[in-house]
C-alpha cells in the first residue's frame, strides 16, 4: 500500500518493518529496544507492537513484557505454502540453471540433521528419478546437498545435529567417521561448495553451493546428475550455479530498512544504531 506518490504508507510500513525485525537471531523485541533501533518514539511504537498483537500476529510475555511472533504468521505462512509457497518462488530460477548446466537443479532446506528438497528442475539430459524429487530427504553426513549446507554451521551447531547418532551407509563410499565427516564439513565456507560422488546415491554425483540470507544459510541448491555429466565440468558448472545462488539469496532476503530512515514523526536522533 502506498500514498499517491508512491511512497509507502507510513504506518502500514512501519508494522511491516516490525514484523521483519523478527529473525533467528532475534526473537523477542520490548517496546524500549524497538524503538531505539528505529529511532521511534516510544509511545508510536507501543501502538504498534499492541495493534500487531491484538491481531494475533505478535504475542506479548505477560512478564517481560517483551513481544514475540504470534499464531497469524504461522496462519499466513500455512497458507502461503499451501498455495505454492517456496515451490513456486523458486521454481524459475531452478528452470534457469537446469537449462544452462544440462543437469537436474534442486533447492533443499534443513530438516533437522537432514535437507529437504523443496523443488527441482530437470536439465536436458532428462530426469533424475522416475518421481519428483520434492520432499526427498537427505541425511546430513551423506553427499553435497546436505554438506553445502550444515558445512556453514558452526562446530558446535553440527555437533549438536550430527553426532551421536546412527549413520548409514548407503554405499562404499559414504563418510561415516566424524572426524573424516568434520574436515569434510571445514572445507565449504572457504571453498564455497561441496561436491560429492557415490556418498547417498552410488550412480550420481553432486555439485552445491549453500545459500545465504543476511549472513544465515537457509539450504544449498544442488546441480546432480550421473558421474560422467559432473565430472571435470566442476569449475565451469559453478560459475551458473553461484549466479543462481545468488540470485535465491536477494529473492528470498525480506526488503527491510533499520534504523537509519527516520521521518518527520520519528524521535530526533544524531546516529543510526545497530540491533
Amino acid at each position: 500500500m502506498t500514498t499517491d506518490r508512491g511512497a509507502p504508507l507510513q504506518t502500514a510500513d512501519r508494522a511491516l518493518q516490525v514484523l521483519l525485525a523478527f529473525s533467528h537471531d532475534r526473537e523477542e523485541w520490548g517496546v524500549t529496544d524497538l524503538a531505539a533501533d528505529f529511532g521511534w518514539d516510544k509511545s508510536v511504537t507501543q501502538r504498534l507492537l499492541a495493534s500487531l498483537a491484538h491481531r494475533g500476529f505478535l504475542v506479548s510475555d505477560a512478564v517481560t513484557r517483551r513481544y514475540r511472533l504470534g499464531p497469524a504468521v504461522w496462519h499466513m505462512s500455512t497458507a502461503w505454502e499451501r498455495h505454492g509457497g517456496m515451490a513456486g518462488l523458486v521454481r524459475p530460477a531452478l528452470r534457469e540453471l537446469a537449462t544452462a548446466s544440462g543437469v537436474t537443479a534442486l533447492f533443499a532446506v534443513p530438516d533437522g540433521a537432514h535437507l529437504r528438497c523443496v523443488e527441482s528442475a530437470d536439465g536436458s539430459s532428462g530426469p533424475l528419478r522416475a518421481y519428483r524429487l520434492a520432499d526427498e530427504l537427505y541425511p546430513a553426513h551423506a553427499g553435497a546437498t546436505s554438506r553445502a549446507y550444515f558445512g556453514m554451521l558452526t562446530p558446535g551447531a553440527r555437533t549438536t545435529l550430527l553426532y551421536g547418532r546412527p549413520m548409514a551407509r548407503f554405499s562404499e563410499l559414504t563418510v561415516t567417521d566424524p572426524g573424516e565427516l568434520e574436515e569434510l564439513m571445514s572445507r565449504v565456507p572457504a571453498e564455497g561448495y561441496a561436491y560429492s560422488e557415490g556418498e547417498y546415491d552410488p550412480a550420481t554425483a553432486g555439485l552445491a553451493v549453500p545459500v545465504v540470507v543476511r549472513s544465515q544459510p537457509i539450504g544449498s541448491l544442488t546441480l546432480v546428475g550421473p558421474h560422467e555429466q559432473l565430472a571435470g565440468r566442476k569449475q565451469d558448472l559453478l560459475i551458473p550455479l553461484r549466479a543462481a545462488a545468488e540470485g535465491l539469496s536477494e529473492l528470498l532476503t525480506p526488503r527491510r530498512v533499520r534504523g537509519h530512515r527516520p521521518d518527520s514523526a520519528s524521535a530526533p536522533r544524531t546516529s543510526p544504531k545497530k540491533g
